[in-house]
């Protein structure tokens, strides 16, 4: 079924899709970006994207192209008009079109795309099973608390991952674990402690990250917000990895070391549970 998208004021088959070939988004990577997840027909966490769009845009000196009431419609509408029950809607703003220059052009209208995807968000394979994961150098630009459309590093370290047979690739720089290629990492001490970098420009700041967060500090788990080493990681009980789509997904293998009993672990399975009954109690 073709779907309907939405491009700069109207919605428009996919197939009738049209974006300029001098987009500072195709040229330069000049957009920011985000994806919220749908479940039942209902936008999770809606107002924490709109923060960290809000956030992104004004470090890239852009500007929020209509309000929060109008951006909030334009999800809705989608969902709708694609009978969308499941899966997400992402959402690109760039620059805009003008002549290619590394100067950014002034009063330039800005491009605003809207998408949706059916998924299987809740039923996820790689989460009943657990990922396995490769380490690789995180060789990013330093601005990685912009949500940029810039993703090309990561995808191939996804890519590698792939090609070495497992599924996913943590960044790793000086020693230190950053992030997953598309998600925030986490590991789970033997003592019982979970433990996740710090926000800064190091990483991205999930909006999942900050609802699990939350979810584990309700259930009394301990955590700590600070960079942790690949050697801490390989010796952990259990690891774990949280992103828009994935929600919570337990991971059970680290540079081909298996973790705990190589099943998804206990924290990583109560927090999904957790944060997926509060993710369907707030949806809008």
């Amino acid at each position: 079924m073709e779907r309907t998208v939405y491009v700069n004021g109207s919605y428009v088959a996919e197939t009738e899709a049209r974006i300029s070939v001098f987009d500072r988004g195709f040229l330069f990577a000049d957009g920011v970006y985000e994806v919220t997840s749908v479940l039942n027909g209902k936008l999770i966490d809606f107002a924490g994207h709109l923060r960290r769009l809000r956030r992104s845009l004004n470090e890239l000196a852009l500007e929020m192209p209509c309000s929060d009431e109008e951006l909030l419609a334009i999800h809705r509408a989608l969902v709708e008009k694609n009978s969308l029950v499941e899966g997400l809607v992402y959402l690109q703003i760039t620059r805009g079109a003008a002549d290619r220059q590394f100067l950014f052009p002034k009063s330039t209208p800005q491009t605003l795309v809207l998408f949706t995807q059916a998924r299987s968000l809740l039923e996820n394979a790689e989460a009943r099973r657990g990922a396995r994961v490769v380490t690789v150098d995180d060789l990013r630009w330093g601005r990685r608390d912009i949500k940029t459309v810039q993703l090309l590093y990561a995808s191939m370290a996804k890519m590698e991952a792939h090609a070495r047979g497992v599924d996913d690739a943590w960044f790793v720089q000086d020693g230190m674990v950053t992030e997953g290629t598309s998600n925030n990492a986490y590991i789970v001490t033997r003592e019982g402690t979970i433990v996740t970098r710090d926000l800064s420009s190091d990483i991205l700041a999930g909006i999942t990250r900050a609802a699990v967060l939350e979810c584990a500090r309700e259930l009394q788990m301990k955590v700590e917000e600070r960079p942790f080493t690949v050697e801490e990681a390989l010796k952990a009980a259990e690891a774990f990895t949280t992103s828009a789509t994935g929600f919570v997904c337990p991971v059970v293998e680290i540079d081909g070391t298996v973790l705990g009993s190589g099943e998804p672990g206990a924290v990583a399975t109560r927090l999904r549970q957790a944060y997926i009954e509060a993710s369907l109690n707030s949806a809008i």
